[in-house]
C-alpha cells in the first residue's frame, strides 16, 4: 500500500511565505479549516514538498534564516495585536516561547490575547504561567478573572482577588468581583463593589455595565437603559460599553437600535467577533439566515475557537430545521465546555428535535440545577417529561414557576395540560381558563379549556369554548374538528353533521373532514353516505390510512374480504413502506386464519422500515400472540439491545421471557421497567401476577399496593387483592375491597360480581345471587346469566333460574356459550332431548361449531341414536388434533363395534392428552374389546393408582376386577 500524507494547496502557501516569510507557513498551519486537503502518494508528496520549501528559500530565506531575539517577537506580536491580526501575534508570541520559555511578559500577552479570541481555557493557563513566573498578579488579575468569568467560574474569581483586592484599591478587581458576586446572586455585595470602583474612577466603564447589570436583577429597565447610556456617552470609544448596550437593546426586542450599537463596537473594533455573533443572534429570530451566515463566518474567521461561534452556528441551524447539524457545534462547545448554559438549553430543545428524551431531559436537568429561575428551561423540561408521560414529575418542576409567574399563558397551558394527563379536569381547567383570560383571543387556549370541560362532564360549556375557538380562528380545522369529534362523543349526530359541513365550506379539500363526515353517516345508518365521504376522503388523499381502513371495514360488513384487501394494496402500490397498511393486512390475513401471510406482512414491514421501531413492536407482539415463543425472544432481545432505554421494548422482552418460562427474568425486566415508569400501575400489577405464580403472596401483596398508590381506583389490581384475601380466607377483606369497588366503579358489574363470588365460595348461594342480580342489573352480559343461573340454582330456585337463560335466548337467539351452558344444564338434569334440541339449533346457525357436533354426537350415543356416529365425524373432520374430538369419535366406533377404527382414535386421544381419566379409561375398554385384557389391566391400574376422581371410577374399577 502506498504511503501518504496530508499537506495543503501549494499555491495559497507559497502566496503566504513571499508575503511573511517567518510567520506564514506557521499561519498556514494555523489556518488549517480554511483549507482543502489533499492524500498524495509519498513519491509525488516528496516532489511538491520540496518544490514548497524551495520557493521558501528563494522568497524569503533571509527572513527565516534571521535569528530574532524574543522582544523582537513580543514587540512584533503587539503590532500585530494592534491592527487585530492576533493570529499572527500569537504565532510571533509561541516563536518567542519556543526560544525563551520562561519569559513572563510573553505568557501575558498571549494570554491577554487568547481573552480576546474567546478561547478562555488557553488565556487561564497562559496567566497562570504569567504569575507562576514572578508577573504583578496587580497587572494580570484583572485578565485572568476575565477568563476565569468567561468559563463560569465564580467563586475561584473571588477566592484569587480576595488578597489583591485587600491590598490595593483596584477599580478593575473591584469590578471583576462585583461581576463574579452578581453571577452567584449576592446583588447587593455586588452593587457596593461597582460604587466603590467609581470611587476609584469615575465614570469607569465596566462598573456603570456593572450596576446596569444589577438593575436588571433588580428588575429596573429603566435604571439600567440609564447606566448604560452614561458608559457609552461618558466612553465613546469602549467597545465593550456598546456591545452591552446592543445586547441590553436586544433582549427587549429593540432589534433596530440593538443593530446599530453593534455596529458601533464593529467600527470602533473591527475584529470582535462578539458583534458579529450578537448581530447573529438578531437575524436568526427574524429569520434572515443568510445574513446571520454571514455573520457568523465573519466571526469564524476573526476568532475560529470561539465557543459562541459554534453556539451561534447551532442556533442557526436548529432555527433552519436541522437539529442534527445543531447537534454536532453543541457538542463541539460541551466537550471544552460542559457547563456552557447556553448551550446546555439548546441541546435540550435540539434533543427534543431528534425524539431523544432522555438526553433532552439530562440537559435540561443539568441547566435548571443552575439556573433554577429559568422559566423557559422549566416549561422545556416540563414538556418534555409530558412527552414522555411523566405527569407527576411535570407538575412538580412546573408548581415553582406557578406560585411565582402571574401573566405567563403558556406556563398556565402547560400546567393544565400536566392536569389533563393526570385526569384532574378540574385543576386542567382552572389553568386553561387563566391562560385563556391573558389571551383571550387564543384559539389553542378556548380548544384546550374546551377539552378540560369534557373531562369535568360539562358538555355544553366544552361545545361552548370549542365554537368560541372556531370563530376566533375559521382559517385552522383543528377546533372544528374538534368541535364535531364532540358531537359525535356525545351522540348529537345531527349537530356533528351540521358542523362537519360548515367545517367543509371552510375546506373543502381536507381528507380528514370527509372522513369524519363518514364516521357521522355511519352512526346516522347511512351506509351509502359513509361510503361516498370516505371515497372522497380517499380521493383527496390516496394514502390516507383512516379513510382506507374505514372503507375496508364496510367491506367486511358485506363478506367482502378481498375487496378490504385490495384498499390497504392500493396504498401500499403508492407508499411501499407504510406500516399502517401493512399491519392492517396482516390483522385481515390473521382474522381469516392465515397465519403464514400474516406472519409474513409484519416481516416486510420490518424489512421495509429498519431503522423505526414500531414494526419491529408489532412482529413481536404478534409472535407472542400466535405462540411463537422462542422468535418473540430472539427479536425482542435484539430490539433491546438497540434500543436499552426503551420501556415498550423491555415491557415486550419481559413478556417474551415469561410464555418462554423464564419468570424470574421476566421479574427481573419487569422490576426494571418499574424504574423507567414509576407512574405505571399496570407495570406493578404484571409485577404482582407474577408473584402470586411464584407463591410469593407478600411480595405480591407489596405490588398491588404500589399499584393501588398510583392509581387508587385501579379494578385489575383490586380484584387481585380480593384473590389474595380470598385465597387465605380473610373473607372480611375481600369484601370490604368488593364493596370499595362497587362504590368507585358504579357503572360497573366488577364489583358486585366480586361479592357473589365470595358468597358462594362461603357457602351463600342465595344471597350471592343477590348480589349477581344486582350485576346483572348493571351490564347485562352471558358470563354473568351464567353466574346467577348457577347461584339460584344451588339456593333451590332452578324454577326460577331455567326461565332466565330461556328468556335470553328468545332476546338473543344467536348466543351460541349460553345455549350450550342450557344444553349442559339439561343433560345434568338427564333431560336429553331438550339438550339435543340447543345443540341443533346451533348447528342450525352454525353448521362448523366443533363444540356442539362432539356434545351432541355424545348425547345421541347415550340415547342409543345411530346418528351419533355421523355427528361425531363432522367433528373430527373440524379438529382431528383435538383429544376430546378423537375420544367421542374412537369411543363411538368402539361401543358400535368398530374397534379396528376405533382404538387407534382412542389411543392418539391419550397420547395428546395423557393426563385426562376419561380418555384412559375409554382406551382400556376399547384394549378389553379387542382382548388385549394386559394392556387394559396396566392402563387402569395407572388410571386408578393417580387417586384422581372422575365420573367413570366405578365402572373402570369395576373392569379391573373382571380382567384380573
Amino acid at each position: 500500500m502506498k504511503q501518504s500524507i496530508v499537506i495543503w494547496p501549494q499555491l495559497r502557501l507559497l502566496e503566504l511565505v513571499l508575503k511573511k516569510p517567518c510567520v506564514a507557513i506557521t499561519q498556514a498551519l494555523w489556518e488549517r479549516r480554511e483549507f482543502y486537503m489533499l492524500k498524495l502518494s509519498a513519491a509525488v508528496t516528496e516532489n511538491l514538498l520540496t518544490l514548497i520549501i524551495s520557493a521558501a528559500l528563494i522568497g524569503g530565506v533571509a527572513g527565516c534564516a534571521k535569528s530574532e531575539d524574543p522582544q523582537t517577537l513580543i514587540s512584533d506580536a503587539r503590532r500585530y495585536d494592534e491592527k487585530g491580526d492576533h493570529k499572527a501575534a500569537i504565532i510571533q508570541l509561541k516563536n518567542a516561547l519556543q526560544k525563551s520559555p520562561d519569559d513572563p511578559e510573553a505568557r501575558y500577552l498571549l494570554g491577554v490575547i487568547y481573552n480576546k479570541t474567546g478561547d478562555s481555557r488557553s488565556a487561564e493557563k497562559e496567566l497562570r504561567k504569567a504569575l507562576s513566573l514572578g508577573m504583578n498578579p496587580a497587572k494580570v488579575m484583572p485578565d485572568l478573572g476575565q477568563a476565569l468569568l468567561s468559563l463560569g467560574q465564580l467563586q475561584q474569581v473571588l477566592d484569587e482577588t480576595k488578597q489583591l483586592s485587600e491590598d490595593k484599591n483596584s477599580a478593575e478587581i473591584s469590578t471583576l468581583r462585583g461581576t463574579a458576586l452578581l453571577g452567584l446572586g449576592k446583588v447587593e455585595d455586588a452593587k457596593d463593589l461597582f460604587n466603590h470602583a467609581l470611587e476609584d474612577k469615575t465614570d469607569f466603564s465596566d462598573a456603570l455595565i456593572g450596576l446596569a447589570k444589577y438593575s436588571l436583577f433588580k428588575r429596573d429597565i429603566e435604571a439600567s437603559m440609564q447606566y448604560s447610556e452614561r458608559a457609552v456617552t461618558r466612553n465613546p470609544q469602549d467597545a465593550g460599553a456598546w456591545l452591552f448596550k446592543g445586547d441590553l437593546l436586544r433582549a427587549q426586542g429593540e432589534n433596530g437600535p440593538a443593530l446599530a450599537a453593534y455596529d458601533q463596537v464593529i467600527k470602533l473594533k473591527p475584529d470582535s467577533a462578539s458583534a458579529y455573533i450578537n448581530k447573529a443572534f438578531i437575524e436568526i429570530d427574524k429569520r434572515e439566515f443568510e445574513a446571520a451566515k454571514a455573520n457568523i463566518e465573519t466571526a469564524r474567521k476573526l476568532s475560529p475557537g470561539n465557543l459562541m461561534v459554534f453556539y451561534s452556528q447551532a442556533l442557526l441551524d436548529f432555527n433552519q430545521g436541522k437539529p442534527a447539524v445543531a447537534l454536532e457545534s453543541l457538542q463541539q462547545v460541551l466537550r471544552s465546555y460542559p457547563d456552557h448554559m447556553p448551550s446546555l438549553l439548546l441541546a435540550g430543545a435540539v434533543q427534543i428535535a431528534l425524539g431523544s428524551v432522555p438526553q433532552a431531559e439530562q440537559h435540561l436537568k443539568q441547566y435548571l440545577e443552575k439556573d433554577p429561575e429559568s422559566l423557559y428551561a422549566r416549561k422545556l423540561l416540563a414538556s418534555v417529561l409530558l412527552k414522555n408521560r411523566e405527569t407527576q414529575r411535570a407538575i412538580s418542576i412546573l408548581n415553582p414557576a406557578l406560585k411565582v409567574e402571574k401573566q405567563d399563558a403558556q406556563l398556565f397551558a402547560l400546567a393544565g395540560e400536566s392536569y389533563m394527563q393526570a385526569k384532574d379536569f378540574s385543576k386542567a381547567a382552572e389553568y386553561f381558563e387563566k391562560a385563556s383570560n391573558i389571551v383571550p383571543k387564543s384559539a389553542a387556549f378556548h380548544t384546550a379549556l374546551s377539552m378540560s370541560r369534557m373531562g369535568l362532564g360539562d358538555s355544553s360549556n366544552a361545545v361552548a369554548e370549542l365554537e368560541t375557538a372556531t370563530r376566533l380562528d375559521p382559517k385552522s380545522s383543528q377546533a372544528g374538528i374538534l368541535l364535531i369529534m364532540t358531537h359525535l362523543r356525545l351522540k348529537e349526530f345531527d349537530k356533528a353533521l351540521a358542523a362537519a359541513k360548515a367545517l367543509e365550506k371552510e375546506h373543502p379539500d381536507n381528507a380528514l373532514i370527509h372522513n369524519l363526515k363518514g364516521g357521522i353517516y355511519l352512526n346516522k345508518k347511512n351506509v351509502p353516505g359513509a361510503r361516498e365521504s370516505f371515497e372522497r376522503a380517499l380521493s383527496l388523499q390516496p394514502s390516507y390510512y383512516a379513510a382506507a381502513a374505514n372503507l375496508a371495514q364496510l367491506d367486511l360488513r358485506e363478506k367482502k374480504p378481498e375487496a378490504a384487501k385490495r384498499r390497504f394494496e392500493a396504498i401500499l402500490e403508492k407508499d411501499k413502506k407504510n406500516i399502517q397498511a401493512m399491519a392492517a393486512l396482516s390483522r385481515l390475513a390473521l382474522n381469516q386464519g392465515q397465519k403464514k401471510e400474516a406472519t409474513a406482512w409484519l416481516e416486510r414491514a420490518t424489512q421495509q422500515n429498519p431503522d423505526v421501531l414500531q414494526p419491529a413492536l408489532l412482529l413481536t407482539a404478534h409472535y407472542l400472540r400466535t405462540g411463537e415463543k422462542e422468535k418473540s425472544l430472539t427479536l425482542a432481545r435484539k430490539l433491546q439491545g438497540a434500543n436499552p432505554d426503551n420501556p415498550d421494548v423491555l415491557d415486550l422482552v419481559a413478556q417474551a421471557q415469561y410464555v418462554n418460562n423464564n419468570k424470574s427474568a421476566a421479574l427481573e425486566s419487569y422490576n426494571k421497567l418499574a424504574g423507567m415508569r414509576p407512574d405505571s400501575p399496570v407495570v406493578q400489577f404484571r409485577i404482582a401476577s407474577l408473584y402470586m405464580e411464584a407463591q410469593d403472596f407478600p411480595a405480591a401483596s407489596d405490588a398491588l399496593k404500589k399499584a393501588l398508590a398510583i392509581k387508587p381506583d385501579y379494578l385489575n389490581a383490586q380484584l387481585a387483592q380480593i384473590a389474595l384475601e380470598s385465597r387465605q380466607q380473610d373473607y372480611e377483606k375481600a369484601m370490604a375491597i368488593a364493596r370499595r369497588i362497587q362504590k368507585q366503579h358504579e357503572k360497573i358489574p366488577a364489583g358486585y360480581v366480586a361479592e357473589g363470588d365470595l358468597l358462594m365460595k362461603q357457602g351463600n348461594p342465595a344471597l350471592a345471587a343477590k348480589a349477581y342480580e344486582h350485576a346483572f342489573a348493571i351490564g347485562k352480559t352471558p358470563p354473568l346469566l351464567v353466574k346467577l343461573h348457577t347461584a339460584l340454582s344451588q339456593a333451590g330456585k332452578g324454577k326460577e333460574a331455567n326461565p332466565r337463560l330461556l328468556q335470553w335466548l328468545k332476546e338473543h337467539p344467536t348466543d351460541d356459550a349460553v345455549r350450550m351452558y342450557l344444553a349442559q344444564v339439561y343433560i345434568a338434569d338427564q333431560q336429553a332431548k331438550p339438550a339435543i334440541e340447543q345443540y341443533q339449533a346451533i348447528l342450525k346457525q352454525n353448521p362448523k361449531h366443533v363444540p356442539a357436533l362432539n356434545n351432541l354426537a355424545t348425547t345421541l350415543q347415550q340415547e342409543k341414536d345411530p346418528q351419533a356416529v355421523e355427528y361425531a365425524e363432522k367433528a373430527y373432520q373440524l379438529a382431528a388434533d383435538n383429544p376430546a374430538i378423537l375420544d367421542t369419535l374412537g369411543w363411538i366406533l368402539v361401543e358400535q363395534g368398530n374397534t379396528a377404527r376405533g382404538l387407534p382414535l382412542l389411543q392418539k386421544a391419550v397420547s395428546l392428552a395423557p393426563g385426562a381419566p376419561d380418555l384412559r379409561y375409554h382406551l382400556a375398554h376399547g384394549l378389553v374389546k379387542t382382548g388385549e385384557k394386559a394392556k387394559a389391566r396396566k392402563e387402569l391400574e395407572q388410571l386408578l393408582g393417580t387417586g384422581k376422581s372422575f365420573p367413570n371410577i366405578d365402572e373402570a374399577r369395576t373392569l379391573l376386577k373382571q380382567i384380573q
